[in-house]
């Protein structure tokens, strides 16, 4: 026979150890947080591309101001959600993340930086006038998929410390969307949006943003979101700082590269040179 007391004293611990295990791996840090908020952006700026510019667009509407304050909209949600993926390691380098905090990470991104920009792609090839809607939508693919292998990528393979191997999925994505808002030619725009998506599954290094260059990053980003502002409630030269900011946002991205190459050529080139004198010196 079973002593009640005694199996009222059996549940009680292992309750008490239940209640002391579970925590440990269920419980969100601050950090945990801030990339629930990515993934909420990321959602969003979905919601408002389909309401704002695809459904008005398959209704016939003609009303431009409503699809250029949902393109603002959902681009800057997407900085807010770079914002979040920013401050979420920050956080957890000085505090600390859950057990699910890599894997929340990750998800958020496939989210905010691989569905969200994607889906913009997509929308662009079916509301643009010189657009191919299928071409438009194979090229969406290619950023879903670059962003998919990339994270990946990310979580099984060690890197330098300090770096990144190919283009971050959040630097990737606005590269993409500032694409599609410089309204190039559609051919120019596609070869840079595969091409974008090619950085971002390359080899090539980039530097993480710490210190400095978070600052920076930060500094950027907030000065997208009045450009973006200033674009979609029409303000004076709004169109002129749209086009700016896109355009230095590609320059950025097609200059990183070439410093990266150039620092690996000099690095391979001092190693010769040292491989040589020793061999002098022998």
């Amino acid at each position: 026979m079973i002593d009640p007391d005694t199996q009222a004293s059996n549940w009680t611990e292992d309750g008490e150890d239940d209640a002391e295990e579970m925590p440990l791996s269920l419980r969100l840090s601050i950090a945990d947080t801030l990339t629930l908020g990515n993934a909420t952006c990321g959602f969003m700026a979905v919601y408002f591309t389909t309401t704002g510019i695809l459904i008005p667009h398959l209704q016939g509407s003609q009303e431009t101001g409503m699809a250029r304050h949902s393109a603002a909209t959902a681009v800057i949600l997407m900085l807010l959600a770079a914002i979040f993926d920013l401050c979420d390691g920050l956080v957890a380098r000085k505090l600390r993340s859950s057990p699910m905090g890599a894997e929340l990470d990750n998800l958020s991104d496939l989210i905010s930086f691989g569905l969200a920009p994607a889906y913009f792609v997509l929308v662009y090839g079916m509301v643009a006038d010189d657009a191919h809607q299928r071409v438009s939508a194979v090229a969406a693919i290619v950023v879903l998929l670059a962003v998919v292998l990339r994270l990946a990528r990310f979580s099984c393979v060690s890197v330098k410390d300090g770096m990144f191997q190919g283009m971050p999925s959040p630097f990737g994505a606005l590269t993409v969307v500032s694409i599609v808002l410089l309204e190039l030619p559609f051919i120019p725009t596609l070869l840079a949006i595969i091409g974008t998506a090619w950085l971002m599954v390359s080899r090539v290094e980039y530097p993480k943003p710490r210190g400095v260059l978070a600052v920076a990053m930060l500094g950027w980003i907030v000065s997208a979101m009045g450009m973006l502002a200033a674009w979609a409630f029409d303000a004076p030269g709004g169109q002129v700082l749209l086009q700016t900011g896109c355009a230095l946002q590609i320059v950025m991205a097609a200059t990183i590269p070439l410093f990266a190459t150039a620092r690996r050529v000099n690095t391979f080139r001092d190693n010769r040179r040292e491989s040589r004198a020793a061999r002098a010196a022998q």
